[in-house]
């Protein structure tokens, strides 16, 4: 399979992402340009992705739901490498609005549901939210600028979830089934 290219007139604003079945980029493939809810149809399983252009989410599920799993451009050779519990990928979408105008209090984590209890304020990356801010636990938070990724373990590591602009009144707004975040960071414009 070769590489995507934009056709002649198009701006790197495009974005690409290919699928393959097998690992090394092996086996059936499915070029991708847009938001797609159900991804059955093109291919059975996922063990490898060359994301070309863009940053796109993936979901283990349909409709975007199950694990989400944020990936920039590059070449994955197996699931591993996006850090998948498994080999399912159903649904993906790009990300949006990723540029940012970074105020300086972009995003507000609290301690407690519908934003009580104590509250910091954050505008860079951090892989120790408990080193950092002592919070064992963010129950709802306020994204006012950019796009963000939380991770439930410290070191950007464990699962994933994507949080754009808006305010997320409890955990499960953001796919989340426990209170625990261990590091978070933004998405840069690639």
């Amino acid at each position: 399979m070769g590489k995507v290219s934009p056709k002649p007139g198009q701006t790197r604003r495009h974005r690409y992402i290919t699928f393959f079945e097998e690992k090394k980029f092996q086996g059936r493939c499915y070029n991708c340009s847009s938001d797609c809810a159900d991804l059955h149809t093109y291919f059975g399983r996922c063990n490898s992705i060359r994301v070309e252009s863009g940053v796109w989410v993936i979901y283990e599920r349909p409709n975007y739901k199950g694990f989400q799993y944020i990936l920039s451009p590059g070449e994955y050779a197996d699931n591993q490498q996006w850090m998948a519990f498994n080999d399912n990928v159903k649904s993906c979408r790009t990300v949006k609005n990723v540029r940012s105008l970074h105020t300086g209090r972009d995003l507000r984590l609290y301690e407690r549901p519908d934003f009580g209890g104590q509250m910091v304020e954050c505008s860079d990356d951090c892989s120790s939210v408990y080193d950092t801010y002592k919070l064992r636990e963010v129950y709802s938070c306020a994204v006012t600028d950019g796009v963000w990724i939380f991770y439930d373990l410290p070191n950007y590591r464990g699962r994933q979830y994507l949080l754009e602009r808006g305010e997320y009144r409890q955990h499960v707004d953001w796919g989340a089934s426990s209170p625990g975040v261990g590091s978070f960071r933004r998405i840069t414009e690639f």
